[in-house]
Order: structure tokens, then sequence, then C-alpha cells
């Protein structure tokens, strides 16, 4: 069976899969407005950010059945070959079952199961998905200081995500951490956040706030560049460059030290070229690149060269040159 590729040779090896669209938080750069309750903290186990996940972007497809979601995965990734599938959300530790939806994967016999948390739920549920089979954990936290933190989230919960990123350290799974970062909100936080990874052992990526939703019309206003990141950590350390990988979302350098750092600069240095993604929602519409928010409907009962030609528009979606942006909401689809 030939290769789905395009005319740069990209191909489609990560699944992304956003298990809904419901968060607890109500980060600035994902939810318009006040975040659902003007950050009082109600609902942090129950989620806010309203039930788009219910209602397919293109009618009134409902959310799949875990089953049906595990079975479209697994038709997927008996055609496409998939290395790693990472889950979303909105928030995925709000998903029902998600311990047995990782188990589900791990009977594909798939190479990589990620997850991305915005780690408020973490403390209580690392252990169990580590039995469950999940390796790896990236959990958002854009400070360690309160006050910012909550201007951040509308939530004052940061030292509730860090008892999650030591629960998570203290199960066996591999974390890293992540920082959007916002000009005039949280960019002197880069600093302090260095700290807090460096001294657990973990890598941490600042990532430059992407042009998506309700900020897809004025990012830039916010935009803190690669080249301003590495200046200001450039003030502590001295920073070595590595070798970018293939397909890699973020480029890497060392400290002196060894500590890794990292930076995903959607704008400053694209990585459209080689991006191997593929996006899959929880009503089984899929999305080749978040700068297309056209969703493709895939149906179980389809065809063999049905899903061929859909995973060849979604294809057709990705960009040639870099990331232009699009109205879709990060709550909808996932990082």
């Amino acid at each position: 069976m030939d290769v789905i590729r395009d005319q740069y040779g990209r191909t489609f090896r990560t699944l992304r899969v956003s298990l809904l669209s419901r968060c607890n938080l109500g980060c600035v750069y994902c939810v318009a407005g006040s975040g659902g309750d003007g950050g009082s903290g109600r609902g942090l186990d129950e989620g806010s950010g309203g039930d788009a996940g219910r209602l397919g972007d293109a009618g009134l497809r409902r959310g799949l059945e875990a089953s049906e979601l595990l079975a479209v995965v697994r038709r997927l990734h008996e055609r496409l070959g998939l290395e790693t599938v990472r889950l979303t959300g909105g928030e995925p530790l709000l998903y029902p079952g998600l311990a047995g939806f990782v188990e589900g994967l791990r009977s594909m016999d798939i190479r990589r199961i990620k997850l991305t948390t915005n780690g408020s739920l973490l403390e209580k549920k690392a252990v169990v998905l580590r039995q469950a089979g999940l390796q790896s954990i990236n959990v958002s936290l854009d400070a360690v200081d309160e006050e910012v933190f909550s201007r951040m989230s509308r939530r004052h919960t940061v030292q509730r995500v860090i008892r999650g990123i030591d629960a998570a350290l203290d199960a066996g799974l591999a974390v890293k951490v992540n920082a959007v970062v916002m000009k005039g909100m949280n960019d002197r936080q880069v600093l302090p956040l260095l700290e807090f990874a460096f001294t657990r052992g973990i890598t941490i990526r600042f990532l430059e706030v992407m042009a998506m939703g309700h900020l897809y019309h004025h990012s830039e206003r916010y935009l803190v560049s690669q080249q301003e990141i590495l200046q200001i950590i450039g003030e502590r350390y001295e920073l070595t460059p590595l070798e970018r990988k293939p397909s890699a979302t973020a480029r890497y350098w060392v400290t002196e030290r060894g500590q890794r750092i990292g930076i995903i600069a959607n704008e400053s240095e694209p990585f459209c070229r080689d991006c191997d993604r593929l996006r899959l929602d929880s009503n089984g519409y899929i999305y080749g690149c978040l700068s297309d928010n056209h969703p493709i409907a895939l149906a179980l009962g389809e065809t063999a060269a049905e899903w061929d030609g859909k995973l060849r528009r979604a294809l057709q979606q990705k960009q040639g040159l870099r990331f232009t942006g699009s109205e879709l909401s990060m709550l909808k689809i996932g990082g």
C-alpha cells in the first residue's frame, strides 16, 4: 500500500486526539472574556469553557463514544503506521474513562503514548495513567508566581499544578513543562520558570503565542519572539543550540550544565515544512493543520479508498512555509 505523501514529502506519523473541548481553566490565550466563571475557581473538577465537544463545527454531529473513537484511531494507525498518539483537549484529565482509553491505545502497539494537560487534576491521576500505559506528559505552566498564574489562567491553582508535576515525576512519567510567553502578562516569569524546571531536572519549553481563536487577528501585540526569550535566558545562562530533529515543533538548547531548554517558535521559526501531525477531534473530524479550520468527517462505515481520499485532503490543508493562524479555538482541537 502506497504511503500518503504531499509535494514536500510529508505524511502523518503523529496523531493528536482532542478527547473533549471542556477545560477547568480559562487561560487568556485560549478563552476570550472572563473564562467561564470569572476566575473564581468554580468547577475545577467538572470543567468550564462551554461544551463544544458535543457538537461538531460542521453540523449537529454528536461526540463519539470512547470505543468508537478508539476504533477510528486503530484504523488510522493501521493505514498510517502511527509512531505517536498524543491525547489533548480541552483538558483531557476531565475525560471519563481516560485510563481505559490509554489502555486501548496501548493494545494497538503504538510506540509512544503521550498526553498534554494543565496539570490541575494530575496529582490524583498520575499513578493510574502510568499503570495504564501512558509514557510521557506535557504540563502547561505559564507562571510559578500565584498572582501571575491567576492572571494567565483565571484560577488560583498554581500549587495544585506543581503538586501534579511532582506526582507525575514520582509515578515515573517523563515530564516536560510548557509555558506560553505573553508580553505584558507573564514575560517576567521566564527565569523563575526555568529555575523551577531545573530544580526538578525536567525540560521546559517556551511557546510563542499563537494566532488562534480569539487572538487570530491580534496575537502580535502579545508576541514575545524566540530571540527575545533567548535574550532573557542569556542574562543568566550560556546556551548551545542542538540540531533540530525532523518534524519537531521545538528547537532545543543546552546550558553549560547540560540542562535542556526548548522554544516552540511558531511565528519566528515555523516548522510547517516537515510537519507530520494529524489532528482528530472528539466528533471524528480530522484536521491536517491548525491553520485550516475546515474539519473533515471520518465514518467507520466508509471504505478504505474513501478514508485515503480524506487523508489526502487533510494533508493538503498543511501550510507550505509558515503558520497563518485560524479562528479555530485551541479549546476545540488542543495544542
